[in-house]
């Protein structure tokens, strides 16, 4: 039997209390402390639910509803899905997110669990992503990733999309914590099952209090949003409309006691309310990724990667890259000031554009990234 397969044998009674959606994780830490073997606890009659302090409702459902969940059904599931499963109660359960007041008390899992000890930051904001928000979220998602962060974002459209493609495309860790089961039929939105799989294949994680099958509920999102700044040193927000759920995630890590970054934007954008509103209330304001390393004690990772910047290796790189900013250029704009043939600058943008030290964001414009 695999170490998997014992893990979910171990807490096979646990995972099955779990899977009663009415017991929320104050339910689940009063059962687990007044309870030796949980099996007695999933077992219980109403009276002795109640007598630990469930209400008297929930008990009643829970033993009128428990001939439904079927515990050796549960755990083939997981096992055929390699989905594996944690308890607060674990030596291996994340330090930083067990500081947290509410924290989960049990999570299921696929991926490497491990990266969830490293140096983690949040990244997260609008699922209506702006060409201005995607720029700044992939830079910034690579040059963290560069300093050995892991990112860690909720897998929704948009901002978290962004950002945990931007690590993944850097040979980064990302960590995915969804606000539904983590089983595939479950993944949400269904656009990023792909990403979901491509996360786990590439050494990332996915990672739920959520039992299996769980639907989005709207609900489920604030909450999954305290695990996600819970383990993380500090939040960013990108972008992020004036009632963004992203500005819960703020909330929660700023109840966690861990930084705040907002990226201010124009005033004028929608996307930008969300951020602009966080600096005016005391929001660390985020231009570099330095300030955010600087913030965090972490500089000197920053310091050791100055020397892994790709740097021009032919004049007409180094020309290239003086007449490039994050701003957008049009080629056409770029053969105007270099005053070389079109093939050499096209050439050109495509080998620098390789090496990654530009990207032409569509329409040939490009942007320096290196």
């Amino acid at each position: 039997m695999s170490t998997s397969q014992n893990n979910l044998k171990k807490h096979k009674y646990l995972i099955a209390i779990s899977h009663f959606s009415k017991f929320g994780p104050r339910s689940i830490r009063k059962i687990k402390a007044s309870f030796k073997d949980i099996k007695d606890a999933f077992y219980a009659s109403e009276q002795k639910l109640e007598s630990i302090g469930i209400p008297e409702k929930i008990a009643k459902e829970f033993v009128l509803k428990r001939n439904e969940i079927n515990p050796d059904k549960i755990l083939e599931i997981l096992q055929k899905e390699n989905i594996d499963f944690i308890s607060s109660d674990d030596k291996n359960f994340p330090a930083l997110l067990k500081e947290t007041i509410i924290h989960p008390e049990v999570l299921y899992y696929k991926g490497d669990f491990n990266i969830c000890h490293t140096n983690c930051i949040a990244i997260v904001g609008t699922r209506k992503i702006t060409a201005y928000g995607k720029l700044v979220t992939e830079k910034i998602t690579r040059e963290l990733v560069q300093n050995d962060l892991t990112i860690v974002s909720g897998l929704a459209l948009g901002v978290d999309t962004c950002a945990h493609l931007a690590c993944l495309n850097n040979n980064g860790r990302t960590i995915a914590v969804l606000g539904t089961g983590i089983n595939a039929g479950s993944i949400y939105p269904s656009q990023n099952k792909y990403l979901a799989e491509k996360i786990t294949a590439n050494g990332g994680l996915l990672i739920s209090e959520f039992p299996l099958d769980t639907l989005p509920l709207k609900y489920n999102f604030p909450q999954r949003n305290r695990i996600i700044s819970g383990l993380s040193l500090g939040t960013l927000v990108i972008e992020a409309g004036a009632k963004s759920g992203a500005l819960i995630t703020a909330d929660f890590a700023l109840e966690q006691n861990r930084d705040v970054f907002a990226i201010p934007g124009n005033i004028f954008s929608s996307a930008s309310a969300g951020p602009n509103n966080l600096i005016k209330q005391g929001a660390k304001i985020t231009t570099s990724t330095e300030e955010i390393l600087e913030s965090l004690n972490l500089e000197q990772i920053n310091m050791q990667n100055e020397s892994k910047k790709i740097l021009p290796e032919t004049k007409e790189e180094k020309k290239i890259m003086e007449n490039l900013s994050h701003e957008p250029v049009h080629i056409d704009e770029i053969i105007r000031k270099l005053k070389e043939k079109p093939q050499t600058i096209s050439s050109c943008l495509t080998i620098m554009e390789m090496k990654g030290m530009i990207k032409n964001i569509g329409g040939m414009k490009y942007i320096k990234i290196s």
